[in-house]
């Protein structure tokens, strides 16, 4: 029951990243803060909390913090991951934009075990060949279709996050590496203001938009990623993949009831053949291996 439980709260933290990036840059009216400073503050509390984690971790354990430092460019990685994400929320709507990043995740994983050498068998190919022509199908043209350049900046945040993760299987101590990461990845925000000043992008904040990227960063990105790593030593690796499958369903749930966003034919039948295809795949996966 504590698993569950913990598990529950861990998919909902994931989920309440896309609604609160929703909320705060992609609100009705004047958004409440820019995308580049959502990200900046994201990724800063973010650092805080998870350093601050390691720290609490290391005196708990009467140890002091081992050498271990993440890597540039899996912080690059993570810093691409959550600026696109941020610029995606402009245009995207809540369960869309989480259906496209874990759909692009799941993706980048997959396809780089096919570019290891991996051979799917029949019933991965036909979960995978379902899920992709069901988010070609979600993207094409059309009258229910995403805004594309926000959907293509969507598909890079999660292809960055599922380079991110790829490069962090097997670490030795994942909480002290993200901690590290986040650390590294804030270098990259002076880059990012210069490139918004030269493009003339508008900066605005406000007390309210700079609450929910707190709540982001520090909430459910930095104690939403150490509870993630307590279930995944519980779950395994293709437990832990296939229950990520429920974010998009439980964002889009918040995003009708907090954001009074609807919940379109496309996207009901396009999150079930894609979400279902990833699953099949993974079983299939699993049972070969």
């Amino acid at each position: 029951m504590g698993l569950f439980l913990l598990t529950t709260l861990t998919m909902i933290a994931f989920a309440a990243n896309s609604v609160l990036g929703r909320m705060a840059i992609g609100a009705a009216g004047e958004p409440l803060i820019d995308p580049a400073s959502y990200s900046a503050v994201r990724l800063v509390s973010g650092a805080a909390m998870l350093m601050l984690l390691v720290a609490l971790t290391a005196l708990r354990d009467g140890r002091g913090q081992r050498e271990f430092r993440g890597s540039w460019l899996s912080a690059f990685a993570l810093f691409a991951y959550a600026a696109a994400f941020s610029f995606a929320y402009v245009a995207l709507e809540t369960g869309l934009g989480a259906l496209i990043l874990f759909a692009c995740v799941q993706a980048t994983m997959i396809g780089w075990s096919l570019k290891e050498g991996d051979r799917p068998s029949a019933p991965e190919w036909l979960g995978l060949v379902t899920a992709f022509g069901a988010f070609v199908w979600l993207v094409s043209p059309g009258l229910a279709a995403p805004d594309p350049l926000a959907a293509g900046t969507m598909a890079l945040s999660g292809i960055a996050w599922g380079i991110y993760s790829l490069r962090g299987r097997g670490s030795a101590d994942p909480l002290q590496a993200t901690a590290h990461n986040f650390l590294r990845s804030t270098v990259f925000l002076l880059p990012l203001a210069l490139v918004v000043a030269a493009l003339g992008l508008p900066l605005h904040f406000t007390a309210t938009g700079t609450l929910l990227a707190v709540i982001s960063g520090a909430i459910t990105s930095g104690l939403g990623y150490a509870l993630w790593y307590q279930v995944l030593r519980h779950i395994g690796g293709t437990a832990g993949a296939i229950v990520q499958l429920t974010v998009p369903v439980i964002a889009t749930f918040g995003g009708v009831v907090l954001l009074d966003e609807a919940w379109t034919l496309r996207l009901a039948l396009s999150s079930v053949l894609i979400l279902g295809g990833v699953a099949v795949a993974i079983i299939a996966k699993k049972r070969r291996s």
